[in-house]
């Protein structure tokens, strides 16, 4: 049996650490999809477009990721997509508290989809994407935080 994984978030913009968990999940699981949320609270930078097509361009050379959208709660998602784990990642102690009740809520609405916590590689484990799209609003230099295709895109979005 396969094992699908689905890497939810809303990644505006992805950033070093996404890439680094999603791709060590491709290596961990038989398929992984990046699933964007669609959220009308936050005003994200992007366009849901922009972020999925981003994604898309990055990891266009992994044909073991996917990237996809949704709305509503994510375990109709994980089950519309008859996937098996959920991969969430932790940069810090402070994201356990709420991933460590995320993942009880999501067993508790659905027992059969495990929730797997992966932690970014030392030199990611600062970066969040709030801080690179201030950072790239302000002029900063993100060189180091994301994918080249990301930073050129962000400079894009600060002329716009």
């Amino acid at each position: 049996m396969s094992t699908l994984a689905v890497y939810p978030g809303s990644f505006d913009p992805l950033t070093n650490g996404h890439v680094d968990i999603i791709s060590r999940g491709a290596r961990m699981f038989d398929r992984i999809i990046i699933a964007i949320l669609v959220t009308a609270e936050k005003s994200p930078m992007f366009s849901m477009q922009e972020r999925v097509d981003i994604a898309r361009e990055v990891f266009k050379a992994y044909p073991k990721v996917e990237v996809d959208t949704f709305n509503g709660l994510l375990v109709d998602y994980v089950e519309r997509k008859q996937a098996q784990v959920i991969v969430r990642g932790l940069r810090a102690v402070s994201d356990f508290e709420f991933e460590f009740q995320l993942s009880n809520m999501s067993r508790h609405l659905e027992r059969d989809i495990e929730t797997v916590f992966l932690t970014p590689q030392e030199q990611f484990t600062f970066i969040s994407s709030t801080l690179v799209r201030e950072i790239a609003v302000l002029g900063g230099d993100v060189r180091k935080f994301v994918h080249p295709i990301v930073e050129a895109e962000l400079k894009k979005q600060r002329r716009v």
